[in-house]
């Protein structure tokens, strides 16, 4: 169904958006909306700004960036589309959603990138504006689709939104170009207006964003205003949709991405350990917003180093360990690459250092922007030698916040370097966290090493005497009085620290250090079987987490058992992990990789697991996964028969 709309953008007064006009309303439990155009249109901010508004309406929400890697890719071209997508809902939700049931394309280009992805039935709304010659003639239309049926299957809205845009701020003495910039807050105003979302937030946003150019600010805000009053006066949108909002556990809660719940992770981490922390690290996509968000909290004994390269990053982590603070960096997986060197260096010299690594497309610079796990193989054995670390993989972008912590326990616990792989669907997306109480963040605390500890009567300090619990090394700060010692890349002697190049020596460390790493205390694997007969089980890591929960709660309504569990600890492993696999006829896991994790888990546990992987560069769909789970239920052989 197409319909054409009229009406005017009029009503830009400065009083509160209020409704007037009597519209259906149509109340919905879920919504997937998808804005799209070119990577210069603001379609970043404008799905940021909504999300923004479902958060403060209280809904459950989460969301897909998705952009190209160029600065300024090439304007109305497919692959100079920049899309965001929010899911939100008045129940706890797991993905950002399969399919928009909205889809705000800007230019021919966005259409023809996403309209493929729309159901049947779904609402599609057209930058008419945009639809010159031209531009179809860019991206292959060799018809227009304003005019064809191809669109026939959809509810298309055709809004002028550039023109309206520049109509609405033809008094404010903006150009005509910087005017019709301003069309994203259009269609952000018009989609508020639709969703019943409020509107203060993003006014008050605009404002402090621009305060150093309030016409700038004005501007959007019209523009935003304008949006809004078109949905209200026109009368192409006939019917308005409300979404209430979710119930979720009583609670503090922000908006929040991965990246910046990593950073307030280690922000936590060094307040709770009472250590002062450095950054070292070179920015890189989709892993600096971690920097930029560390850069703004000195006041908590903050230091953020941006070096002039990987190595040098890590570098200087490392030597703040060594100095008594906590050294961190950040990278994705080139820089990981890079890294190796001195992530083996920190093993050998038993300092804790934590890496993370928001992981995407590869290899070498592959996709910047896009989002893959195929980084696990690299954090477990990319560096020379017996060289352990321990791994750990949030499951979401507000579990970042809590891996951070946890990253940084076993490194100071265990004197370790820690790879946390995270990756660009977590990095970039977004979803409600509950703010912790304080108190309940676990104490850090370290014994730094304070006086000789030789059991030779020398009086000597050996860097190298380890706990009997953790077979953690003690931790001396350079320069305290009594406590000389010599740490290196070169082998050290089991508890002096002397270089040694005795075979036996090296056999005995060498075992010291992986046992460390075996020892390390992670909690048992859960897993969610609710009716208890479930024959298959479902296990994932890192951001696979919400699709596959997703697809067992559809499985689980077409009255198909099925189990899932999924592992935050990638090294070791959850001691039960075995005795988890061995109840289960058939164990499934899909990764975004060439199936790294059903490698090991094959060799360590002598299970043939069905590996369904991807490598798309965007997440699993919880319809796909859905449609794996349900044929290999459906295909299993009947218990009891051979």
């Amino acid at each position: 169904m197409s319909t054409s709309a009229n009406g005017s953008a009029a009503g830009n007064g400065q009083g509160a958006l209020t409704a007037s006009r009597s519209t259906e309303v149509n109340k919905l439990d879920r919504v997937v909306i998808r804005f799209a155009g070119d990577s210069g249109d603001g379609m970043q901010l404008t799905g940021d700004r909504f999300t923004s508004e479902a958060a403060a309406f209280g809904n459950d929400l989460s969301t897909m960036p998705n952009f190209p890697a160029e600065i300024r890719a090439p304007q109305g071209t497919i692959p100079g589309v920049s899309s965001f997508q929010v899911h939100f809902a008045d129940y706890d939700i797991l993905t950002p959603g399969d399919r928009p049931d909205v889809l705000v394309a800007m230019n021919p280009a966005a259409l023809k990138a996403n309209v493929r992805d729309v159901p049947r039935g779904g609402t599609i709304i057209l930058n008419t504006d945009e639809f010159s010659k031209r531009n179809l003639v860019k991206v292959g239309y060799d018809t227009d689709p304003l005019e064809d049926d191809s669109l026939a299957p959809f509810q298309v809205h055709r809004v002028a939104m550039s023109s309206l845009t520049q109509g609405a701020l033809a008094d404010t003495g903006l150009g005509k170009k910087d005017a019709e910039r301003c069309k994203n807050m259009f269609a952000l105003g018009l989609l508020s207006w639709m969703y019943h979302r409020p509107t203060e937030g993003t006014e008050r946003f605009l404002r402090e964003k621009f305060a150093k150019k309030p016409d700038i600010a004005e501007a959007n805000i019209l523009a935003f205003r304008a949006g809004w009053n078109y949905g209200e006066t026109t009368e192409s949108f006939a019917t308005t949709f409300e979404v209430a909002p979710a119930k979720l556990d009583k609670g503090t809660y922000r908006q929040i991405t991965g990246n910046t719940a990593l950073a307030y992770g280690i922000v936590a981490a060094g307040q709770q350990s009472g250590l002062q922390i450095l950054l070292g690290t070179y920015p890189i996509t989709p892993a600096s917003d971690v920097l930029h968000e560390l850069s703004k909290h000195k006041n908590y004994g903050i230091i953020t180093f941006q070096a002039e390269d990987e190595i040098a990053g890590i570098g200087a982590a490392l030597g703040a360990s060594y100095g008594g603070a906590l050294g961190i960096t950040s990278t994705s997986g080139p820089g990981v690459a890079l890294k190796s060197e001195t992530i083996g260096l920190g093993v050998m010299t038993e300092l804790p250092l934590v890496i993370i690594d928001v992981q995407r497309g590869g290899p070498s610079t592959g996709l910047p922007t896009k989002t893959e796990q195929a980084d696990l193989l690299q954090a477990m054995f990319g560096r020379n030698g017996e060289s352990p670390v321990p791994i750990i993989a949030p499951l979401s972008p507000a579990d970042c916040f809590d891996a951070a912590i946890e990253a940084t326990r076993i490194a100071l616990r265990y004197r370790t370097p820690v790879l946390l792989l995270s990756d660009g669907a977590i990095a970039n997306g977004s979803e409600p966290w509950l703010v912790p109480n304080v108190e309940d963040l676990p104490d850090l605390r370290v014994e730094f090493a304070s006086e000789p500890n030789s059991d030779n009567g020398s009086g000597e300090f050996w860097p190298y005497v380890r706990d009997p619990e953790t077979l953690a090394r003690a931790w001396a700060i350079p320069g305290t009085p009594g406590l000389q010692h010599r740490i290196g890349g070169l082998e050290k002697a089991d508890g002096t620290g002397h270089i040694s190049y005795d075979p036996d020596n090296h056999d005995t460390m060498v075992r010291l250090r992986q046992a460390k790493i075996d020892g390390i205390d992670v909690p048992d694997l859960e897993v969610d079987d609710p009716s208890g007969e479930a024959r298959v089980l479902a296990l994932g890591w890192g951001s696979s987490y919400g699709p596959i929960g997703a697809a067992c709660r559809r499985v689980r309504k077409l009255g198909m058992p099925i189990a899932q569990a999924h592992l935050r600890h990638l090294n070791p492993f959850p001691h039960n992990l075995g005795e988890v696999l061995a109840r289960y006829d058939r164990v499934v896991v899909p990764e975004m990789n060439l199936g790294q994790l059903a490698l090991l888990l094959r060799a360590k546990f002598l299970v043939d697991v069905h590996s369904y992987t991807k490598v798309a560069g965007l997440p699993f769909k919880a319809e796909e996964l859905q449609n794996v789970f349900a044929d290999i239920i459906a295909n299993l052989v009947p218990e009891g028969v051979k």
